[in-house]
């Protein structure tokens, strides 16, 4: 399977808003599992489908040690958030960058798997994090979108430096 090209930031295509998934069909399953293949070969624990430049409301998510436990997400919905926590994120479309943010602490989600099924999921912890940090990239939201404008530039600042290095 091939590995998907995740989008970096400042890269405008970030700031668009995912379609709703309709229709799960090989197409779409080749995409989840694309993803995950992407996802875990840049360690990351969680993947919005557009991260890669695909508009749809799909996410794939593995917080687990062993990375045994992947959760594929699509069409999700926020139901339920409870209580409030700072979470220190990074994201793949900011590599080298990290943030504290503010979530809720507990939420309560519906998706489809990727087998069309309706499920209800409680999260708390990473999961929940992970959960709330990719919904914002399927309505266009970064993790930097939550920060002062101070602590935005001090994030810019840090990521052209990281892309300096890399060159």
């Amino acid at each position: 399977m091939p590995l998907l090209n995740i989008l970096q930031f400042p890269d405008p295509r970030l700031k668009l808003k995912a379609e709703t998934v309709t229709t799960i069909d090989t197409e779409i399953m080749t995409l989840v599992d694309n993803m995950f293949e992407t996802m875990y070969e840049a360690v990351g624990v969680g993947l919005a489908a557009t991260q890669v430049n695909i508009q749809k409301r799909i996410i794939t998510i593995d917080v687990s040690e062993d990375r045994r436990h992947p959760l594929c997400l699509i069409n999700p919905e926020i139901l339920v958030r409870k209580g409030s926590l700072i979470w220190e994120e990074g994201c793949l479309s900011f590599p080298g960058v990290y943030a504290k943010v503010n979530r809720a602490s507990e939420i309560e989600i519906s998706y489809l798997d990727n087998n069309g099924e309706q499920h209800l999921l409680k999260a708390d912890g990473l999961l929940c994090v992970c959960i709330q940090h990719e919904i914002d990239h399927l309505d266009g939201i970064t993790f930097y979108d939550h920060l002062s404008p101070l602590k935005q530039q001090l994030m810019r600042k840090k990521l052209e430096k990281n892309r300096r290095r890399a060159l």
